[in-house]
Parts: C-alpha cells; structure tokens; sequence
C-alpha cells in the first residue's frame, strides 16, 4: 500500500512535515506563574537515548528488513525522523525516506467526541513501501494513559495490516489506563498525578530539545 512519504531531515520536499499540524501551539516554557517545572532531560541525553533506541530497534528486529517507523502527531514524528536517520547511518540498506511515515489520529480519540469520522481524519501519511506484512515502530515522545496509542492503533489499522506492531517513546511517565506498555523507552519517569511532562523539540518548538516535569500549582 504505497502512500507519501515523509522527509527525512535535510531533505528538500518543500513542506515540514515533522512541524506540528497547525491544530498544535509551540509550548511554552513555565510562563504560567501555578507552575514549577525542572528539566529531567537534556539535549544531549534524548541525543543518547535515541541512539539506543535505534540499536535497540535493530537488534529486536534482527536487522532492517520490512522494517518502518511511523510517528503519531505531532511530536512522534520528528522523534521517529531522527530515529531512522540514525537507523540508516547504522545500517545503510535501511533507507529513512521510504521506510518513514507519520500518523495523525485526531478521529480515533475516545476523548473528543465530536471529532469527524475516521475517514475525514487529518493528515496520516504512510512510508512509501506501505505497512501490509511489515514490522511497524510507532514512535511518540511520552506514553502515559495508553488512550493515545490505542487511537493510533486504529488508525493504524485503516491503513492496513502490518505483520507486527511495536512501540518506542522517549519517556514512559506510567499511570496506564489500558494494558499498554513500550517495547522501547528512553526513561522511565515515575510521576505524580499532579505532574505533567513536557517535551520540547527543536522541529515543533523551535528551542533548544529538553523533557521537563511540571509540577501543577507548584506556586501559591
């Protein structure tokens, strides 16, 4: 099932599209004045846990073949960018712009109602080589309640049958609501409920990368 593809970075397709969708705002960083925040990871560590989360990658899959990385709006998709550029530097027949895609799952969301019917979903582009039989990597930048990946799951589905689904996020923050977990993790953050974390990418946010934790109403 050929579909569009998404560029890896540096390439010159003439749209971003690891940018946020234009539903998503940059975020900001602790401007509002109920909130203490610390940065729990750096630029140069989400450098380092990428890197061996695609060793990872390549290890558990025995290699690259039928392999593809498709990233969920917004934030997954500059994540599983950067992941297969670093697959494609370690394993050179494993080329990025065709084995990369990006999925929006905007319609599958069991928290919004009133979103239009899946087929009206926002933009979801697949790799070039499709996913029918492939190992599919989902890649997100934090799993926490599960419902975001369950979404992408679906939608998924409606773009066809891979052989098998994993999953990589750059933090697993806990606190699931449904029995998902990652196959790849690039830490683990025990949170409070109180807490929320915050990852800041230079593609969507046009700052320097970091993972902050926010405490909620941190300041009386």
């Amino acid at each position: 099932m050929p579909g569009s593809t998404v560029p890896t970075p540096g390439a010159n397709q003439g749209r971003n599209l690891t940018a946020a969708p234009h539903s998503a705002t940059p975020q900001s960083t602790f401007e509002d004045a109920t909130t203490v925040g610390r940065t729990i990871l750096s630029e140069d560590e989400i450098r380092r846990a990428l890197t061996r989360i695609a060793y990872e990658i390549i290890e558990t899959n025995k290699g690259v073949d039928n392999l593809v990385l498709i990233g969920i709006r917004s934030r997954g998709v500059p994540l599983a960018a950067r992941l297969a550029a670093r697959i494609q530097a370690l394993e050179p027949t494993f080329t990025a712009e065709d084995r990369l895609g990006a999925l929006d799952i905007t319609a599958y969301r069991d928290d919004q109602r009133d979103a239009p019917e899946p087929h009206t979903a926002g933009e979801s582009l697949m790799p070039a080589v499709g996913i029918e039989g492939k190992t599919v990597v989902l890649v997100d930048d934090v799993l926490y309640s599960g419902r975001t990946v369950r979404a992408a799951l679906d939608a998924l589905n409606a773009h066809g049958r891979p052989a098998l689904v994993r999953l990589a996020v750059l933090v697993d923050r806990g606190h699931r609501q449904l029995p998902i977990r990652a196959d790849h993790v690039g830490k683990n953050l025990p949170t409070s409920a109180s807490e929320t974390v915050r990852v800041v990418l230079t593609e969507t946010d046009n700052a320097t990368d970091r993972v902050d934790i926010i405490q909620l109403g941190g300041l009386s």
